[in-house]
């Protein structure tokens, strides 16, 4: 929306009233979005699945009888780099994927596209608030870690098999001071090249994925037959 003028004043209280996010957004960002498009200053953005609540994951995941494996991601504004984790998240039997209702990207069309069919299975909540989140999390027994670069801890070396969530930053920034304090710890990913850090996506990938392994039961080794 340009402006919350009268002449809006009646769209942004029924919006908000039905706890629709409001933005206001200087007009390169409207020319931007829709080119060639009249917009009269108001765009809306439809998101490609409806969004679930905290207990609805939580619930979802009891109904299961397996421990919640979760994922919060903070700020990311890639709805490729969204889409990759939704993809990853469904294959790794995560219970739900919680994100910031301001300044990250929501279930957009490319995230659904993205996510190749992932996001029909996956169950994700738009929150205002991820500090706040993480308490209830931690309030329902859930144990917190921030995935970080500079953090003591390696990820290989926590115990995943109970009640565990995973933050991670978003594109450039990483995980907000705020955030992070709220986290039970922080872990690392071991990594043995010069680069610094992961992509978000295949940094959730290596973290979730060994998960999958300490959840999973052990696996019967098959020694080769020797022949006769």
């Amino acid at each position: 929306m340009l402006r919350t003028d009268r002449q809006f004043s009646d769209l942004v209280h029924q919006a908000r009233s039905q706890h629709v996010p409001v933005h206001i957004e200087p007009p390169a960002a409207f020319d931007r979005l829709v080119p060639d498009q009249r917009h009269q200053g108001i765009i809306a953005f439809i998101a490609a699945k409806g969004y679930c609540s905290t207990d609805e994951i939580l619930e979802h995941a009891r109904r299961l009888d397996e421990p919640p494996f979760l994922v919060i991601l903070d700020g990311v504004e890639d709805p490729h780099n969204l889409g990759a984790v939704l993809r990853t998240a469904e294959a790794a039997g995560v219970h739900g994927i919680f994100i910031p209702e301001r300044r990250a990207v929501g279930l957009t069309p490319v995230v659904a596209k993205v996510s190749a069919g992932a996001l029909d299975h996956m169950r994700v909540a738009r929150v205002v608030n991820l500090s706040r989140l993480i308490e209830e999390l931690k309030g329902d027994g859930v144990w917190v870690y921030g995935v970080e670069p500079s953090a003591p801890i390696s990820v290989t070396t926590i115990d995943m098999t109970g009640p565990v969530a995973f933050v991670f930053g978003g594109e450039g920034g990483g995980i907000r001071h705020g955030v992070l304090q709220e986290c039970d710890g922080r872990v690392r990913i071991p990594m043995k090249g010069k680069v610094a850090s992961l992509n978000v996506s295949a940094a959730v990938a290596v973290t979730l994925f060994e998960g999958v392994r300490q959840r999973s039961a052990p696996a019967q080794i098959q020694r080769p037959i020797e022949p006769e």
